[in-house]
């Protein structure tokens, strides 16, 4: 597990109401544990596409000026080791740039959706309607990482990235820099890269104190403690309807292999070992066949990929390599068009921002548990 984030705050007496945008609904739980109970056991970013740094920001039909950012109701100072960088505040922020949709979502679900006056690097829209809606009307101010000057045309107090890569001269800025021109910078700790700050490995609980963190840090902290308490309960259903599936199974075969496929073509990329598909994969019950890799996700071959014959394959679905185009890709290639799971079908599908560390994770349990389970039907 990663170190326990530093961090001390004050939080306003008028908390704003908790947002849904991230969460499971009932709906969604309950057919999720019903599924569960009737299956068989069970450094750069995510995907491992490279930052491009956008040459000039593409924005919507809405400008910065139309966004309205609320205001907090009172100074909330925060202090954090943040991926060994110091993130020093005296009051909550009120004008957001996230970075990633794992960033922009978990501003949405702790309800500061209002103070966000523009995004970048989107995976894919939200869950939830308005929220959609509401980040769809904002500026893009690059479809990978923004430029630094796009990051200062909307004068920002605080940028929210999803990756460390996210801050370089060549990208949104230096974090210094930034720093020095009055702009809070924030990286998800779950995507923290060296020692000791990297998880190693991501848990749920590295996942739970980063919206703790991230709540803090927006003043947010009602919020936070709200959803952590909701998403760790869900968390602990499906691990019980898990474990009681297994337990009536009498004596359960091995857990199904899986191969997590988040992009690349000629030289897969995958989940690793230590990283939110792991995590995820634990929790559903799979055996991840690249778990060997060190990190959270790495280079893998197909070749390795044929030699491990996963009983299923996760596909990640993205905005520039869908679910659909993997299945075509693996069943044109003579490699892997003799895999089980290509022959068979048997494929498991995840949205891109389900698969960094987030609020979106216990979801990505309970989706593919159901998808498992529908499998073994």
């Amino acid at each position: 597990m990663s170190p326990s984030p530093s961090a001390t705050f004050r939080r306003s007496p008028g908390a704003r109401a908790l947002r849904p945008a991230g969460l499971l609904t009932s709906a969604v739980l309950t057919t999720a544990l019903l599924a569960a109970c009737g299956g068989a056991d069970q450094g750069s970013g995510a995907g491992g596409d490279d930052d491009a740094t956008s040459p000039s920001p593409s924005s919507s039909s809405s400008s910065s000026d139309d966004a309205t950012p609320s205001t907090p109701d009172a100074a909330t100072p925060f202090t954090a080791d943040n991926c060994g960088f110091e993130v020093e505040t005296e009051a909550a922020p009120e004008r957001i740039v996230t970075i990633k949709s794992a960033m922009t979502e978990l501003v949405l679900a702790l309800g500061a959706g209002d103070r966000l006056v523009a995004t970048a690097y989107p995976d894919g829209p939200p869950t939830d309607a308005a929220d959609a809606e509401l980040v769809a009307a904002l500026p893009v101010l690059g479809d990978r990482v923004p430029s630094n000057e796009a990051v200062l045309s909307v004068e920002p107090d605080l940028v929210l990235a999803g990756w460390e890569s996210n801050f370089s001269a060549d990208g949104a800025g230096e974090r210094s820099a930034l720093t020095d021109l009055g702009i809070t910078t924030f990286v998800a700790p779950s995507a923290c890269t060296q020692a000791p700050y990297a998880p190693d490995p991501l848990t749920f609980e590295d996942v739970f104190a980063e919206i703790t963190q991230v709540g803090d840090l927006l003043g947010e902290s009602d919020a936070a403690a709200a959803l952590v308490e909701q998403q760790r309960t869900e968390l602990e259903t499906l691990r019980g309807a898990r474990d009681g599936a297994a337990s009536t199974a009498g004596d359960p075969a091995a857990p199904a292999s899986a191969l997590w496929w988040s992009s690349g073509s000629e030289t897969p990329f995958v989940g690793a070992g230590t990283g939110a598909p792991q995590m995820i994969l634990d929790e559903v019950g799979l055996t991840n066949v690249a778990g060997e890799l060190e990190g959270g996700w790495g280079p893998y071959s197909w070749e390795a990929a044929t030699a491990a014959d996963p009983d299923v394959i996760v596909l990640v679905d993205s905005v520039w390599n869908t679910a659909e185009k993997k299945k075509e890709t693996l069943a044109a290639n003579p490699v892997t068009a003799s895999l089980r799971a290509v022959q068979e079908e048997r494929y498991l599908v995840v949205p891109f921002a389900a698969t960094e560390g987030g609020v979106r994770n216990v979801e990505a349990v309970a989706t593919l548990t159901e998808q498992l389970a529908a499998l073994e039907r």
